[in-house]
């Protein structure tokens, strides 16, 4: 089993920076891709971005693409996404998941998810 729990979420002016953390537990969490996904009112749950556990490669939707980076730091078994650039249209409950699998764009490959944290951008 992996317990996630996401942090860094909250209020920031459009053009401002959010470091969002997911923290783990588990015994093998550096085996375990890590992604974030997001869920604005109304919408389906949507891919943001994914670092997979075998050579750290890193994948993000379009959108967010020179904006955001993910990154992991398995000693502290921790993930995070830097967002700079921050845009209304950011605004979302961002979720942190986790992954033993492929197909990171897929939320339906995940195993385990966070609880969530709110990102709201205001302009």
């Amino acid at each position: 089993q992996v317990q996630l729990v996401e942090s860094g979420g909250g209020l920031v002016q459009a053009g401002g920076s959010l470091r969002l953390s997911c923290t783990a537990s588990g015994r093998t969490f550096s085996n375990y891709g890590m992604g974030w996904f997001r869920q604005a009112p109304g919408k389906e749950r949507e891919f943001v971005a994914a670092i997979n556990w075998i050579d750290d490669n890193t994948y993000y939707v379009d959108s967010v693409k020179g904006r955001f980076t993910i990154s992991r730091d398995n000693a502290k078994n921790t993930v995070y996404l830097q967002m700079n650039s921050l845009k209304p249209e950011d605004t979302a409950v961002y979720y942190c998941a986790a992954t033993r699998g492929s197909g990171y764009y897929n939320p339906y490959n995940y195993q385990y998810w966070g609880q969530g944290t709110q990102v709201t951008v205001s302009s």
